[in-house]
């Protein structure tokens, strides 16, 4: 590592999390301004009251301080603001099946078996996502076309009765007036999906197989050059399946050449989206090649300008259009049969998918492995499929609702097809699913979640606390402070318990869904009686489906609060390239991430300025990719000059195991390892969405925090205990486990009292102290182990005589930096006063360097910059540490 210099300046680029943020905010300054970007992905820095960039406050380094430079990177106008990416929410049911793309458990390396699986499961996954599609078109026809032009339109019915009657007997205007909509959503998804952010950033990405787990985090998220010819499929199909619904449906085989035309087309989409799977080009000369060749832009282009002149015709000779037309019911239902047999496939064949993939992540911890055993895929997809099902079904009810209630007595009932009442029962049956499972499952958890305090607090060890009620690491990280414990133990637990069980959620949700489509396949083959009463709650469900969501985007286009809570599913579902379904919103992340890594290529041009991204929450993906990136273009000696910074980070709890194949475990640790200790991340047990990334199995052991994590030479074990920093955090390997509440107050600093959760990191003053670290200016420091009660030395191990042996001067070095410059000896002695000569000289030091704090019944400083009391009877290590003192004694 290079050694630091008078010149050496520090440069802290902040990415935000989920419900973005401000410049000012980000930068933690009074005022901000554009410093780099395009204007959607904005680097800011603090300003002065002239607007001029500034930069940040010195960075205080051990004994020294050290300029530095804080910039943050804005990227929250990528998925919220604006009435355009307020409807973005209509198309959640997409994100979600895109999503659910990558949430595949990795194809393993060698094994013909699992490489064939994962072909099939992409294959299956990308037709559930055509057929979402063309679902979501057919329902909009059935509205459009069906209910309204063939039906309410019709002559002689009083339905929309300011319609004039010339208008009404003209078969051809009512068709293609109906038509125009259907026309105009298909034309904006095509629209929608060729929008891609520009990047101010050349090229760094390498081809990755989004199915094989990647060397580095997120290494796979790349660009698929495939999504033009995915796209076009998409519309080819939606295009054709308005036509055959006009036509008749699939079933009804006719020789009008349009039906043939839309059937041929139709089956040369669904074909083309089960071999299109070379996600990166890695294979040029494949199958792939063949077909890129086939659907290049002019044959793309050909084939759209086809399906779009087959759909004119239907509009200009579209039939009788006198009552229901026969062609809905029988759409709708292949759409939707073929959605639950591709489900069901998908689930059956994941299960074995899942076991082959099992030696990539059976080593590690029970709560590091994928959820479920990486089956995670299957629910995420039920839910898309359902969203989307549920959304079109509820407007079609909406609307023929709101058109029946104009109609007088004796008019023809305006009908839906059958396919919506099964809708209705599967709605209205996990409606009721869904209130039985909370009823059930809410007090079986909080049972289970005092169960387990109970034992506990039974288990508790006498040294460690007298409140069995406080866990043994909030009385270590509070110690001395009874009033935070106590503040702090509630929500550590209910932190805990979100933490380890929100997956659960999906899980409950997904066997609520089987059992709703069993149930609803049982009554519609057996037509068992009874189901009344469940389809009016389905109705009531959809309804309030389909007109909640219209209003949630109405609220997002006009309220800035309501877009920027919308906006948290789009930072969470538009992270994933299109990969799976290409009508989705462009992906961020292929944006944000190659800038922040050209951003800090710039700043590392200075040999004497060290770059340390620093990521919150959501942010914590985007900067750890980003830097995964840079460390594979930089030189050897530019790496050593990047450091990682992550706060309230979902890497070790959420990501790693909703998306194995994205960021695995191991790849979380090869990054710690090329990094060399320079990863650091902060944490607090009271935040329900962030918590630790590089430790785990954490325990306390007498009066000391124990674990194992990652380690700075790209290992996993034991880590050295826990060493407290001069603020009251606990430094476990790479973790720094903040006080929450804060100590403090803190002088020239801004401090926020009662539990924060997962707000304010920045706030934190452990925060500089972090970053130092991160850009190797500044070690943990050994041998600052905490036990939770003073210990007092007994007369029997007090020196009896002033001059005692000497033993031979050992050096440990610990794994978190630190080390051990004192002889055995005197770490082992019980502290007196006469080993602290001249403490008033050597105050601020003390402060800025961790060294030995005083004992609990020292008398307190007046300052309010300084800590209150903690007991730390110095010599205190973790047992797997004390092998060298027992080989000295020894000798």
């Amino acid at each position: 590592m290079q050694i630091p210099g008078p010149d050496t300046r520090v440069v802290e680029l902040r990415v935000h999390g989920i419900l973005g943020t401000t410049g000012d905010e980000l930068t933690d300054s009074v005022a901000s301004v554009d410093v780099a970007g395009d204007g959607i992905g904005r680097i800011m820095r603090p300003a002065d009251r002239l607007r001029r960039p500034v930069p940040g406050p010195m960075l205080s380094a051990g004994d020294r301080s050290v300029p530095r430079i804080v910039e943050g990177y804005v990227w929250g106008g990528m998925t919220s603001g604006g009435l355009a990416k307020a409807t973005w929410a209509l198309l959640f049911p997409f994100a979600l099946a895109n999503m659910a793309h990558w949430m595949l458990p990795p194809a393993r390396t060698g094994n013909p078996i699992s490489t064939a699986l994962s072909s099939v499961l992409r294959a299956l996954l990308r037709i559930s996502a055509l057929l979402l599609t063309m679902l979501l078109v057919a329902q909009l026809a059935v509205v459009t076309l069906d209910l309204v032009a063939a039906q309410c339109l019709r002559p002689g019915v009083q339905c929309m009765e300011f319609v004039p009657g010339a208008i009404r007997s003209i078969d051809i205007l009512r068709a293609s007036v109906a038509l125009l909509p259907v026309a105009l959503v298909i034309l904006l998804m095509h629209r929608l999906s060729t929008v891609s952010w520009q990047v101010s950033a050349p090229k760094t990405d390498k081809p990755q197989h989004s199915s094989r787990a990647p060397m580095l985090p997120g290494a796979n998220v790349v660009a698929d050059p495939d999504t033009p010819v995915l796209r076009t499929l998409h519309v080819i199909a939606a295009l054709s399946t308005v036509a055959l619904l006009a036509l008749g449906g699939p079933f009804s085989i006719s020789a009008d050449p349009r039906w043939l035309i839309a059937a041929a087309l139709l089956v040369f989409s669904l074909v083309g989206t089960v071999v299109l799977d070379d996600p990166a080009g890695m294979r040029p000369d494949g199958k792939e090649k063949a077909l890129r060749i086939t659907l290049g832009r002019t044959p793309r282009r050909a084939l759209m300008t086809v399906a779009a002149l087959l759909l004119c015709t239907v509009a200009l000779f579209p039939g009788q259009l006198t009552g229901p037309l026969p062609g809905s019911g029988d759409t709708i239902d292949a759409i939707t049969g073929a959605l639950v047999i591709t489900c069901l496939a998908v689930a059956v064949l994941l299960a074995p998918a899942a076991l082959l993939a099992r030696p990539g992540w059976k080593t590690c911890p029970p709560r590091l492995r994928p959820w479920i055993g990486g089956w995670m895929t299957a629910p995420v997809l039920m839910l898309a499929c359902m969203l989307g099902n549920g959304f079109g079904a509820g407007l079609g009810l909406s609307v023929a609702r709101a058109l029946g209630a104009s109609q007088e007595p004796g008019d023809p009932v305006l009908m839906l097809p059958t396919a919506y009442d099964d809708v209705t029962i599967f709605w209205g049956t996990t409606a009721v699913l869904l209130l039985a499972a909370g009823i059930i499952g809410t007090p079986w958890m909080l049972l289970k979640r005092w169960r387990a305090g109970r034992r506990d607090g039974d288990g508790v060890d006498s040294s460690v606390g007298t409140d069995d009620s406080i866990p043994d690491e909030v009385a270590l990280l509070h110690a001395g402070r009874p009033a935070d414990q106590r503040a702090a133990a509630n929500a550590w637990k209910w932190a805990d318990l979100q933490r380890r069980y929100s997956h659960l959620v999906l899980l409950v949700i997904a066997g609520v869904l089987a059992v709703s489509t069993a149930l609803t396949l049982v009554a519609r083959v057996a037509e068992l009686p009874g189901f009344t009463w469940l389809i009016g709650v389905g109705v009531a469900a959809l309804a309030t489906l389909a007109v909640g969501l219209l209003r949630m985007v109405y609220l997002a286009a006009t309220k800035r609060d309501t877009a920027r809570y919308l906006g948290v599913l789009c930072d969470l579902a538009l992270f994933w390239p299109r990969e799976g379904h290409p009508v989705v919103p462009p992906c961020y992340a292929l944006k944000v991430i190659p800038e922040l890594a050209a951003r800090a290529t710039e700043h590392l041009a200075d040999p004497n300025t060290r770059v340390v991204l620093v990521g919150h929450s959501q942010g914590s993906l985007l900067a750890a990719v980003a830097t995964a990136r840079l460390l594979e273009s930089l030189p050897e000696a530019d790496r050593e000059r990047v450091g990682l910074v992550t706060a309230g980070s979902q890497l070790q709890w959420a990501y790693p195991r909703a998306f194995p194949g994205v960021v695995p475990h191991a790849s979380l640790r090869d990054l710690a390892g090329a990094l060399g200790g320079r990863w650091r991340s902060l944490c607090r047990g009271t935040d329900p969405i962030g918590g630790a990334v590089t430790t785990w199995n954490r325990q306390v052991y007498d009066g000391m925090l124990i674990g194992v994590g990652l380690r700075a030479d790209g290992t996993e074990g034991p880590l050295p205990a826990a060493t407290r920093g001069p603020t009251g955090a606990l430094v476990l390997g790479g973790d720094h486990w903040l006080p929450d509440p804060q100590r403090g107050p803190f002088s020239c600093r801004r401090w926020v009292p009662g539990v924060l959760g997962h707000t304010d990191y920045s706030g934190d003053p452990e925060w500089d102290r972090a970053v130092a670290m991160a850009a190797s200016l500044e070690s943990p420091v050994r041998g600052a182990a905490l036990p939770l009660q003073p210990q007092t030395p007994t007369p029997a191990q007090v020196p009896a005589t002033a001059s005692a042996p000497k033993t031979p001067h050992l050096t440990a070095q610990g794994g978190d930096g630190g080390s051990l410059t004192e002889t055995i000896e005197g770490l082992t002695r019980p502290k007196t006063d006469a080993d602290e000569p001249e403490t008033a000289q050597h105050d601020e030091p003390e402060r800025t360097t961790a060294a030995v704090p005083r004992q609990q019944d020292a008398k307190p400083r007046p300052e309010p910059s300084v800590l209150p009391e903690i007991t730390e009877p110095r010599g205190r290590s973790a047992p797997w540490e004390r092998g060298m003192a027992l080989r000295a004694s020894e000798r």
